[in-house]
């Protein structure tokens, strides 16, 4: 966490070298434009937090941005300044979790669908079309309760579905899932997800005036194993590699944007050409990093206002930011095989875990410890957000696991969305020093 000097923000831009990231920043900017165009017809748009089973709504053809997407977005264009601002002014507090709050601040901005003197966007992107549906998970109480006022301040419809806790914890989730997930989940567990997706399939027919078919979403199912399928292979090749041809930089992008389009054609032959690229690289033996000497696990979200911070390791040490979680989630988290038999229950066991997976140990410890073996791991660094309850997530058990297998970690405190108390020397003198004290001589 940065101290009381003055802040330092980052002036580099993070070296993307991978087509596949282009294409999905380019996708994504295309696919937002038409997105506007269709609500601006009078179209329903769907606003989800990232845990929602947005299936439904694609299955649906009902338009709708992802949360952390549009945040993280948010992030980049270095907006939270002026977000944060107005809701102190608004009478709220300035510190609330930046992934569920920063939409709800841009709803305070009067100018988010204005230009400037020179024509140019005041919002990002031009800023968030209005919503007429947001639906949350009861996840977090603070999350919903920022999603209703949002809702309010758009206009919305409000839908929260609820969460459930789980009774069983196996430890090795990431080999049940894809296809023994009724030995994965307590029976009425899954019993009771299904009752929620019908509730919801029934909300979203009343509101949108569209039905639901169950052959489009087996399809949209399908389609979404293929990605993730193409996600796990490259996931597999990255790791097998020494030295690894791609960092973070190129496959968190890569991953995150189009894992909101999933379900699309677009985004299974996207996480193909992803694939494709790096073999490529792979067979030629090309390093991202040509003195790679230490390995580097990012847990946590990403940095998203300051991404070169990534790469600032590389020359002087040789350290490589080559593993997260984006890549790695689509990979063991997503599949869910046979979805023909029964897609509603095959869609249920996809979503109602993601919470279990990232933030319950030991279910998210014991995948970091398969993942720090499989990818040689030297060195664990843990961005915990000091303003978000659920990504906690048990950090200590996390640190504690990979520490008592020789894994030396480093936690600390940031924003992945507000670029306020990020000052860029120190977070990257705390990093130096991890490797200089901690990595290397437990390498040695």
């Amino acid at each position: 966490m940065a101290d009381g000097k003055k802040m330092a923000e980052s002036q580099s831009t993070a070296v993307k070298k991978l087509k596949a990231t282009a294409a999905a920043g380019a996708h994504q900017k295309e696919w937002f434009t038409g997105l506007k165009a269709r609500v601006e017809a009078g179209e329903d748009f769907g606003y989800l937090n990232a845990d929602v089973p947005m299936e439904v709504l694609r299955a649906m053809d009902i338009p709708f941005v992802v949360n952390q997407w549009w945040a993280a977005i948010c992030g980049a264009k270095r907006m939270t300044k002026k977000y944060y601002g107005l809701l102190r002014e608004a009478g709220y507090r300035d510190d609330l979790c930046s992934y569920c709050a920063t939409a709800f601040a841009e709803s305070l901005d009067p100018d988010d669908h204005k230009l400037d003197a020179e024509g140019r966007p005041l919002g990002p992107w031009g800023g968030l079309p209005d919503p007429t549906i947001a639906i949350t998970r009861l996840t977090c109480d603070c999350q919903s309760k920022i999603f209703e006022l949002f809702a309010q301040n758009h206009g919305a419809s409000f839908y929260a579905m609820e969460n459930t806790v789980a009774r069983k914890t196996p430890l090795k989730w990431f080999e049940l899932a894809p296809d023994r997930w009724e030995e994965l989940y307590d029976t009425d567990r899954l019993d009771t997800a299904v009752e929620e997706l019908k509730e919801l399939i029934r909300f979203l027919e009343m509101k949108t005036g569209k039905m639901f078919d169950i052959n489009k979403l087996e399809h949209v199912m399908n389609l979404i194993n293929e990605q993730e399928m193409w996600y796990k292979k490259t996931r597999d090749l990255i790791a097998a590699c020494h030295p690894v041809p791609v960092t973070v930089v190129d496959t968190i992008n890569a991953v995150m944007q189009a894992q909101w389009q999933r379900g699309t054609q677009w985004a299974a032959d996207h996480a193909k050409s992803l694939y494709e690229e790096v073999k490529a690289l792979a067979d030629k033996g090309e390093a991202a990093v040509p003195n790679e000497k230490y390995r580097l696990m990012w847990i946590g979200r990403g940095i998203w206002h300051d991404f070169s911070f990534y790469q600032r390791f590389e020359q002087k040490y040789g350290a490589v930011f080559m593993w997260s979680m984006y890549l790695a989630m689509g990979a063991d988290a997503y599949i869910r095989n046979h979805v023909e038999a029964d897609p509603l229950r095959a869609l249920a066991a996809r979503y109602i875990g993601m919470e279990d997976f990232l933030h319950m140990p030991p279910w998210n410890s014991q995948w970091y410890l398969q993942q720090a073996a499989q990818n040689d791991i030297d060195g664990v660094v843990y961005m915990v957000p000091e303003n978000c309850m659920q990504a906690v997530e048990g950090s200590y058990f996390i640190k504690k696991a990979l520490e008592d297998a020789g894994i030396p970690v480093l936690i600390f405190k940031a924003d992945p969305v507000d670029a306020r108390k990020w000052n860029a020397d120190t977070m990257t003198g705390l990093v130096e020093e991890f490797i200089e004290q901690r990595v290397i001589p437990n390498k040695k």
